[in-house]
């Protein structure tokens, strides 16, 4: 499916609501406003089928006033969790995506709203499976739902439901069908991929590893990119010091258990999967106890405001980020939509932002081939998304079929370290990359469940 692309320039209009401040046109004499509508796909809105979720009338505070209303929910840590900094910004980049979405005429008469539902999940996954009970009558997708054991507790709801969702999460689970049931929508490499493209970029950059550890909560994303690491050193014949299990500090108080453990290990690498709190007291604690290793974080290991504790001249010293997108103001139709959208000169206050924005192609794709077919329905949506689709990330990430061969997902990530310039306080220093180990890897199954 061919989409119209971002090339408009959006601006923040006095009443909130983002508008387009001008536009191009292809060569072609189309238009080649941003996120719009399938090119070719102008279904009237009456031709159309639809049950939950979607209404004639128009949206809540509605771009478009004759439009009318596809409801999406949202299922977020926006208060007490590990990750509710970076979440908040996540929902904010997918808000800004979507009226980007709306001011250019919505998706075949419809506007998109992901506001009305949107609740808090506390990143527990009882919360996540009560909030998800109270929203779940009115909306026809989850725009998100945040956290791997969050989604995994609600999926046989969704299942019989028909409600399909995009993560916030990078599980390898979302890849096969057999785990999610075909009805998550990821984007970009999971956990385990990230350990291992990112251990191999630094073997190649940053010298020889003799014994690497991981690090992160169990049975959670620590657990799949643990297994990530732990497949990179039987494949690279490098010790394997084994899995230190960690908990965020809303749980364990703090770090010094980890912390201990790490010094003992006498790792090279220790592969970091956990809060940026968390991140932050572990590396300050082990490098002013002497630790000379290397930090390798998972992507939502990070935040600017670290550069601001008195962990900052260590992680600048001993702390690499392995991301799956580049950083918010790099050079990429996506990230040019996403400063658009913010407006000149503006920033977000960390990455969440950009992930957010980057999660929701693949609805967008998805619903704008549910509306070519004349089916916006949880069904035709479902149908859709398990014969698997393509997805172009305008350059975020590499162009994929998600929901489609495991073999084939993208195995791409970004190094990033922190950088005080940087808008988001890290650059990324090589983008795109596919280490060896990651490329070779059989793909066949779930890393960690």
């Amino acid at each position: 499916m061919t989409r119209k692309r971002f090339t408009a320039s959006l601006a923040l209009a006095a009443a909130g609501a983002l508008v387009i401040a001008g536009c191009g046109s292809s060569s072609d004499g189309e238009s080649s406003a941003g996120a719009g509508t399938a090119d070719g796909a102008s279904v009237a809105p009456e031709d159309i089928i639809t049950d939950i979720g979607v209404t004639a009338e128009p949206c809540p505070e509605a771009v478009n006033p004759d439009n009318g209303c596809i409801y999406l929910g949202i299922l977020s840590d926006l208060t007490e969790g590990p990750f509710a900094p970076l979440a908040t910004q996540v929902v904010a980049g997918q808000e800004a995506f979507w009226a980007a979405v709306n001011a250019e005429g919505g998706i075949s008469g419809y506007d998109v709203n992901v506001s009305q539902y949107t609740r808090d999940n506390k990143y527990d996954p009882a919360v996540h499976s009560q909030e998800y009970r109270s929203i779940e009558p009115n909306v026809l997708a989850l725009a998100q739902s945040l956290g791997t054991a969050q989604t995994q507790a609600i999926l046989n709801d969704m299942d019989a439901d028909d409600v399909v969702a995009a993560p916030a999460s990078w599980w390898s689970g979302w890849q096969f069908p057999e785990d999610d049931n075909g009805l998550v929508l990821e984007s970009g490499s999971s956990y385990c991929i990230m350990a291992m493209s990112g251990l191999d970029w630094y073997s190649e950059n940053k010298g020889e590893i003799t014994k690497v550890v991981a690090v992160g909560p169990p049975g959670d994303f620590g657990g799949d990119y643990a297994a990530g690491v732990q497949s990179w050193a039987e494949a690279n014949n490098v010790e394997f010091g084994g899995f230190i299990e960690a908990l965020p500090n809303s749980i364990a108080g703090n770090q010094d258990a980890t912390v201990q453990q790490i010094l003992d290990s006498d790792a090279d690498v220790v592969a970091l999967a956990i809060g940026p709190v968390e991140t932050a007291e572990i590396v300050g604690k082990a490098a002013a106890q002497g630790y000379d290793g290397q930090f390798l974080g998972a992507a939502p290991t990070w935040n600017p405001l670290l550069l601001s504790l008195p962990a900052a001249d260590a992680l600048k010293a001993q702390y690499t980020n392995v991301g799956t997108t580049e950083s918010f103001g790099s050079d990429t139709e996506a990230h040019a939509a996403m400063q658009a959208a913010l407006g000149e000169g503006e920033v977000p206050t960390n990455d969440g932002f950009t992930y957010g924005w980057v999660w929701q192609y693949p609805m967008l794709a998805l619903l704008e081939q549910a509306a070519a077919n004349g089916d916006l329905t949880r069904e035709g949506l479902r149908s859709i998304a398990e014969g698997g689709f393509e997805v172009d990330y305008q350059g975020a990430l590499p162009t994929v079929v998600v929901n489609g061969d495991p073999s084939q997902v993208d195995r791409s990530v970004t190094i990033n370290t922190p950088d005080d310039t940087s808008p988001m306080g890290i650059k990324t220093v090589e983008k795109g990359y596919v280490g060896p180990t990651a490329e070779a890897y059989e793909y066949t199954a779930t890393c960690a469940g």
